[in-house]
C-alpha cells in the first residue's frame, strides 16, 4: 500500500482553504440558481393556468388533476403538489400587472426584455426563497405595495422565515417611514426620504416585556438588557455607540438617552426616550443635543449631519407638527407601544463589525 503523505508547505495549505471556500461560493450561487428556475416555473405555470382559463375550461378539480399528471409525468420530483400550483396562480396574479413584457416575447421573462422597473422587480421575485413566497401571498395577497415592500425588505436585510413572519406579524408595512419629522427642510434631497424610511411610528417594544407600571429609567434598561431587539426594531443598519452618553456643553454636563450611528445614512442618531406625551420643550432639548453631537463627535468629510428621534408614549400630532416647524434640526417625533409580541427567537439583520469597521473607514 502506497503510505499516506502530508504535506506541511504553506502555500499548499492555503491553496486547500482556498479551493474549499470556492467550492462553498459555487453551492451557494447553484442553489441561488436553481431558486430562480423554480420561480420562474412557478411564474410561468400561474400565468397558464390564469391566460389558458384551465378552471373554466376543465373545471374546478382540473388543479387536482394537474398536480396528479405532473406527478406521473415527472416521477420523484417535489413543488408540484396542488397547493403549490394553487401559490404558483396567486403568484402570478399578485404581480403580473407591475411587470410589463413587451409582447413579442412573452413567453421568456430576461430583463432584457422588461422595461427597467419591472426587470427590478421581477429580479427582487427570482431572488427570494419560495417558502417566504407562500408567506407573503398568504399575508398580501389583496395588497400587492405591501407584497413588494416585503419582497424588497427581505432581498436588501437576508431576512430568514421567522424574521419576515415577525415583521408581518408586527405590521412593519403600516409603521414604516411614518414618524412625523422635518426631514424634508433640514436635510438634502439625497438623505431626507432615506431618513424618513428609516423612522416607524409606532414603535413596538412589546420585547421589553413591560406589563406593569414603569418609569423612565426601567424602559431605557429594558431596551439595552434587549439591544438585539431593540437594534431590529431600529431597523438595518444602526450600530450602538452609547446608553446616557455624556456630552459637556460649556459648563454643563449632559447626558444622551441613547446614541446610534446609522451605516445607511452614515450619520449619528441621537434617541430619546419618553414615558409621558410629547411636549414642545424636547425639542429643544434633543435639538441642543445634535448640535453638541455635530461639533463634538461628527467627523468632517466623513459623517452626514447627526439627526434625532423622540420615542414618546403619545403626542398630538399638531402639537409635534409646530414644534418641528419652529426647529432647524433634523427631528422625527414617533409613539411606542408595548402591547405586541415578538417570537422568541429573533435571527438578526443588525451590521457585524466589520461592517461598521469598512463604513466607518477604520483601518
Amino acid at each position: 500500500m502506497p503510505k499516506p503523505i502530508t504535506i506541511l508547505d504553506q502555500d499548499y495549505k492555503q491553496w486547500i482553504a482556498e479551493l474549499s471556500s470556492r467550492y462553498r461560493k459555487s453551492q451557494i450561487k447553484a442553489a441561488v440558481k436553481v431558486n430562480q428556475e423554480m420561480l420562474q416555473f412557478y411564474w410561468e405555470l400561474g400565468r397558464d393556468i390564469v391566460e389558458m382559463h384551465i378552471e373554466e375550461r376543465w373545471g374546478e378539480g382540473v388543479i387536482r388533476l394537474l398536480a396528479e399528471d405532473l406527478k406521473k409525468a415527472i416521477p420523484n420530483v417535489g413543488g408540484l403538489s396542488r397547493t403549490n400550483i394553487y401559490y404558483a396562480k396567486k403568484f402570478y396574479l399578485t404581480y403580473y400587472e407591475c411587470i410589463k413584457i413587451v409582447p413579442q416575447v412573452v413567453g421568456q421573462l430576461g430583463e432584457s426584455n422588461l422595461p427597467q422597473v419591472g426587470a427590478k422587480i421581477m429580479s427582487d421575485l427570482l431572488s427570494v426563497p419560495w417558502g417566504h413566497h407562500r408567506y407573503i401571498l398568504d399575508k398580501c395577497f389583496n395588497n400587492v405595495d405591501k407584497a413588494l415592500f416585503f419582497i424588497r425588505q427581505t432581498v436588501e436585510n437576508g431576512w430568514s422565515r421567522n424574521m419576515l413572519l415577525n415583521f408581518i406579524d408586527t405590521d412593519l408595512y403600516e409603521r414604516q417611514g411614518k414618524a412625523l419629522t422635518n426631514f424634508k427642510k433640514t436635510l438634502p434631497d439625497e438623505t431626507s426620504d432615506l431618513a424618513q424610511e428609516l423612522t416607524k411610528d409606532p414603535y413596538d417594544f412589546a420585547f421589553t416585556g413591560i406589563t406593569g407600571k414603569y418609569n423612565e429609567r426601567l424602559l431605557k434598561d429594558k431596551l439595552l438588557n434587549n439591544i438585539t431587539n431593540f437594534l431590529i426594531e431600529l431597523g438595518t443598519g444602526f450600530a450602538y455607540v452609547g446608553k446616557e452618553y455624556r456630552l459637556q456643553i460649556g459648563e454643563t454636563e449632559n447626558f444622551i438617552d441613547l446614541l446610534f450611528y446609522n451605516l445607511k445614512l452614515r450619520c449619528y442618531v441621537v434617541v430619546e426616550v419618553k414615558i409621558g406625551k410629547f411636549v414642545s420643550g424636547d425639542i429643544g432639548q434633543i435639538g441642543t443635543y445634535i448640535v453638541a453631537v455635530n461639533h463634538q463627535l461628527k467627523e468632517e468629510g466623513k459623517d452626514n449631519p447627526t439627526i434625532g428621534l423622540l420615542i414618546c408614549h403619545s403626542k398630538d400630532n399638531t402639537q409635534a407638527r409646530y414644534a418641528l416647524e419652529s426647529s432647524s434640526q433634523p427631528i422625527g417625533i414617533s409613539e411606542y407601544e408595548l402591547e405586541k409580541f415578538y417570537p422568541e427567537k429573533i435571527e438578526g439583520t443588525i451590521p457585524t463589525i466589520e461592517e461598521i469597521e469598512r463604513n466607518l473607514n477604520v483601518e
